[in-house]
């Protein structure tokens, strides 16, 4: 036959039993934990004034990145206008200043096209209804046959980029 072990019952913990067994590791001041919530608070506040750092660094190499990348679609046009002026015409030679114009108009189209990829247009003005959000007027002029208002000549040129005017086109109403 087997022998079995008898086992003798231990006696059940009393609240002061385990009050008192508790490992001194674990015990904490509230000094301690104030120590080490204003320690990771300090952590957490310079994490985030790195992480602003960061983000202001971030934000001015992009800036700098897009206007970079402005500058090269304007490089190109820039480029053809001093080759074109480097072989512009010095005689009377009506065949070849009209050659040099036409050179000339294609660095105008070549710069307009290169404004439409960046979003900006050009306001239309001459014929057009006088709006104080698109145009500022600088003079009237007295036209018959003409409309109220109407635009009769363009002094300056106006852009927008999209709905937002970057500069308002200067021009002249009718009376």
């Amino acid at each position: 036959m087997a022998k079995c072990a008898v086992l003798s019952p231990r006696p059940f913990a009393t609240e002061k039993d385990e009050g008192d067994k508790k490992p001194a590791a674990e015990e904490k001041t509230a000094e301690q934990l104030s120590e080490d919530y204003l320690s990771n608070w300090k952590r957490a506040l310079a994490d985030y004034d790195n992480l602003k750092r960061e983000t202001t660094k971030e934000k001015a190499e992009m800036a700098q990145f897009a206007q970079a990348m402005s500058a090269m679609n304007f490089i190109g046009v820039y480029d053809n206008y001093k080759k074109a002026l480097a072989h512009r015409p010095n005689t009377a030679d009506s065949k070849a200043v009209e050659q040099w114009l036409v050179g000339v108009e294609c660095i105008k189209k070549q710069f307009v096209e290169t404004l439409k990829q960046l979003g900006i247009e050009e306001i239309k003005t001459v014929g057009e209804k006088f709006d104080p959000a698109l145009h500022e007027a600088v003079g009237e002029e007295t036209l018959e046959g003409g409309g109220e208002s109407e635009i009769v000549k363009e002094i300056e040129g106006g852009y927008k980029m999209g709905e937002k005017v970057i500069k308002a086109a200067k021009v002249i109403v009718s009376k």
